[in-house]
């Protein structure tokens, strides 16, 4: 493992439990564990999984109408959203592309932001850049982990620490104590499933998961599971099925677009490449995220491009994350097609080794979510 690597206040948790550690993001992060990537999946379907995400970017942004300024980079409604609660987002770039996805927190009086580790740098130095002229102050938050505990038995394992968690719903923020530590608890994850992500003090954080872990319904999850519980759950991973050439409608992630920030809402546009983008809500965008069910037992991996007919023709999409649906117990994936073929059941071929083979687009997600609303 490389010197230059990062490591999380986790690292000696996860060598002593036997994961294989691989770079990523600029850290070194445990793929999986002794049980391997298909049990380590299956488990936090069935049961409970913890994940460490401390790799990821922690933000707080405070000062006068913050929520107004952030929507000068983002197109969802912040303004709008209730204290307490979160809200899924993306910065916008000027053509309308995705720079990174990201999750907004109303705590009051300021906004908890959590960034994607491979941009967190830059989406951090984008925030000053354009929020701190308008008197918004930008603290990356680095005394903190983030623990994300995921799959039908989170509930009641969290609870057994601390009841107040049970009473949470989907996209719902508390301060929790958790072995006498205040910790920012929010109810989501990035695996379909129901769960929590927590954000805790790193003096705490070995003793959190330690505890957590003792608990016969949890198993320690890595990347390699966590990859695959959010294709079969439909979800986008930044720098494969979203990036800064994909627009949030051809990604079809319209849905995370409030009316307000739409054109004729009070808050039309104002974010950049709204022209763009406000002109795809209306009229829809050229090529549109799918899923897709290849046929037979080969899984279809990123880059596979994807055509119209068995023979002949040039590339009409790409398959932008794929593998094997342990839950699912067949392939799957995601990737772009143009929009007239984007309906579920509509046949293309993917190139596999020279050979093209048939794949049906699909609806999303694959795996029917488990939040508590």
């Amino acid at each position: 493992m490389g010197d230059d690597l990062k490591t999380t206040v986790l690292n000696d948790l996860h060598v002593g439990l036997g994961a294989k550690m691989v770079p990523f993001a600029g850290y070194s992060m445990p793929v999986q564990y002794k049980a391997g990537v298909l049990k380590e999946h299956l488990h936090t379907r069935a049961a409970a999984g913890l994940f460490d995400v401390s790799h990821m970017g922690q933000v707080i942004l405070r000062g006068p109408d913050v929520a107004l300024a952030l929507e000068t980079l983002v197109p969802v409604s912040v303004a709008g959203l209730a204290e307490n609660r979160q809200r899924y987002g993306f910065f916008t770039n000027d053509a309308g592309g995705i720079e990174d996805d990201l999750m907004i927190a109303n705590r009051g009086d300021h906004l908890f932001v959590v960034v994607n580790a491979a941009c967190k740098d830059a989406d951090i130095a984008h925030m000053r850049a354009t929020l701190e002229p308008r008197g918004i102050t930008v603290e990356q938050i680095n005394d903190r982990s983030l623990l994300a505990l995921q799959g039908p038995q989170s509930e009641a394992v969290l609870a057994a620490l601390n009841p107040t968690v049970a009473g949470m719903k989907f996209m719902d923020v508390a301060t929790v104590d958790l072995l006498g530590a205040a910790c920012w608890v929010s109810r989501s994850g990035y695996t379909g499933e129901d769960g929590y992500e927590i954000s805790v003090p790193n003096e705490t954080a070995v003793a959190l998961a330690e505890a957590l872990l003792a608990d016969e319904r949890v198993e320690a999850i890595g990347l390699g599971a966590r990859d695959s519980l959010r294709l079969e759950s439909g979800l986008c991973l930044f720098g494969h099925d979203i990036d800064t050439t994909t627009t949030p409608v051809a990604a079809r992630l319209q849905w995370a677009i409030q009316k307000i920030r739409r054109t004729g809402g009070d808050r039309e546009g104002g974010f950049p490449g709204a022209n763009i983008i406000l002109k795809e809500l209306a009229e829809g965008a050229a090529n549109a995220r799918v899923g897709l069910r290849p046929e037979g037992r080969a899984p279809m991996r990123e880059g596979v491009e994807l055509f119209a007919e068995a023979e002949g023709g040039d590339p009409i999409g790409k398959v932008t994350s794929g593998g094997f649906g342990p839950t699912v117990g067949g392939p799957v994936a995601m990737g772009y097609v143009p929009t007239e073929k984007s309906e579920p059941g509509t046949v293309v071929y993917g190139e596999l080794r020279g050979k093209r083979q048939p794949v049906q687009v699909a609806a999303l997600p694959f795996v029917t979510p488990g939040f508590k609303r």
